[in-house]
């Protein structure tokens, strides 16, 4: 008899494609005995590109099935992004109740897996599982929410650099911790501190993250409530991203460039899909990379339509045109990153990336932008002791100085090949979790026993 196990991810593409995984992974190792099914809300996940990415998906995983819940009335909100998402969430329950229903029909659900908020679906008599698709550090952060909202008055922001002892993590300063907690007047606050509530009453957390990356974690959070480290989960670039027809050509053109430079000797910089900069600072990052005098590739995204050479220093593309190569909007970023040329990485820390970095055992630059990357900085540098951080000056701005300094000490100094043994180490240790007796195969074996009754 096969077991269907439903995903249901938060609305955003991002959370989408990271349930996919998750889901692929699954079938991967049992597909003799689970089916796919994942719960598809209409807004605000519906849009070009996600349609393509479920197509996709179809033709290529026909054991993974698409549920497209109702859609919801129009809501008038002057939600921020992140409260509007719970709220989508909270209006969908009754939906998700009904397809849960619906399935259970014809099917028998062992595992009712959701990376939203956590709802109480006990009278369905269905397991319910969160998944978490960053690291278990944030995760740590996030879940012991409820003791530092006791322990504090005032908003993360009101107190920058008051140091935070959360136990599985080194300490982190109080405004390095993921954004939307910042502000305890923001009503995202409130939704990740229900989170955090209603979390222990999960069946179990499962984290894109394996034990010998972040053993201090996992086990802070072991102590507390059941987590199963399934990772590294990372999804194809092309599936990732929703590259166009003239992104894949110039993901072509980046990786012949880089198949013609010479072993480590090329310094990759991405900064993800909403990794936009200033004309400023991208003049500061174009100042730095030509002193530091490495060979580069970067991916430049602007929120303009005009070229971005008109972005850069005049005559800067010219005068790097033998070391360097400055693509638009997209590139292939695991392809990249698994190039013999490929020496480092100066990233904007968000888990995919981060995952990919270490699977390729490339050392990193950490220059976090938003979300829960600034913590995601910390654990990287502190922890995994994998990347090297940037700083930013007093007035946002990370100067020119900077960064050459960075690069610098990256290409050319001890301090980078020290981070480069560490990383290679790390990539090993990420291609030992899926063999045999591995800590992920063991973790997902321990939840296909719990979902087939074993």
């Amino acid at each position: 008899m096969k077991y269907t196990i439903v995903l249901y991810p938060a609305p955003s593409v991002s959370q989408l494609v990271s349930m996919v995984e998750l889901g692929k992974l699954i079938l991967h190792h049992y597909h003799h005995l689970f089916s796919i099914t994942v719960l598809i809300p209409t807004t605000p996940l519906h849009n070009p590109s996600t349609t393509s990415y479920i197509h996709r998906i179809s033709q290529t995983n026909p054991s993974i099935v698409f549920h497209h819940l109702p859609s919801l009335p129009p809501h008038k909100s002057n939600l921020n992004p992140v409260a509007a998402a719970f709220e989508s969430i909270r209006r969908n329950i009754p939906n998700v109740h009904h397809a849960l229903q619906t399935i259970s029909t014809s099917s028998t659900i062992p595992a009712f897996i959701t990376s939203t908020s956590f709802s109480d679906y006990s009278d369905l008599k269905i397991p319910t599982y969160y998944f978490f698709s960053s690291g278990a550090s944030a995760l740590a952060a996030i879940l012991y929410l409820p003791t530092t909202h006791d322990l504090f008055t005032k908003s993360f922001k009101d107190i920058p650099a008051t140091p935070l002892h959360i136990p599985g993590l080194p300490p982190i300063l109080a405004s390095h911790m993921p954004q939307p907690l910042l502000d305890r007047s923001n009503p995202a606050y409130n939704e990740f501190l229900q989170l955090a509530t209603h979390l222990p009453k999960a069946q179990g957390i499962i984290v894109n993250t394996f034990e010998s990356l972040e053993p201090r974690a996992l086990k802070a959070i072991a102590d507390r409530l059941p987590v199963y480290g399934v990772g590294p989960m990372t999804a194809n670039a092309q599936d990732r991203t929703h590259a166009s027809g003239n992104d894949l050509g110039n993901g072509a053109e980046c990786l012949s460039w880089l198949d013609a430079q010479p072993k480590q000797s090329v310094v990759f910089l991405c900064f993800g899909s909403q990794g936009k900069f200033s004309t400023p600072q991208l003049k500061e990052i174009a100042t730095g990379l030509e002193r530091s005098g490495h060979r580069f590739l970067w991916v430049v995204r602007s929120g303009e339509d005009s070229e971005f050479g008109s972005l850069l220093p005049e005559g800067f593309l010219d005068r790097t045109r033998e070391k360097g190569l400055v693509v638009k909007s997209w590139a292939p970023q695991a392809a990249v990153l698994s190039r013999e040329s490929v020496a480092g990485f100066v990233t904007h820390c968000g888990w995919n990336s981060i995952l990919e970095a270490v699977c390729a055992g490339v050392p990193m630059v950490a220059w976090p932008l938003y979300a829960e990357q600034h913590l995601n900085r910390v654990i990287l540098v502190e922890e995994m002791k994998v990347a090297m951080a940037m700083e930013e000056g007093e007035d946002g701005l990370v100067s020119a100085v900077e960064i050459e300094k960075r690069l610098r000490a990256l290409m050319d100094l001890e301090e980078g090949t020290i981070l480069r043994e560490r990383c290679m180490q790390t990539r090993e240790a990420a291609l030992a979790t899926w063999a045999e007796g591995g800590s992920s195969v063991v973790a997902l074996n321990q939840l296909a026993e719990l979902w087939k009754g074993g």
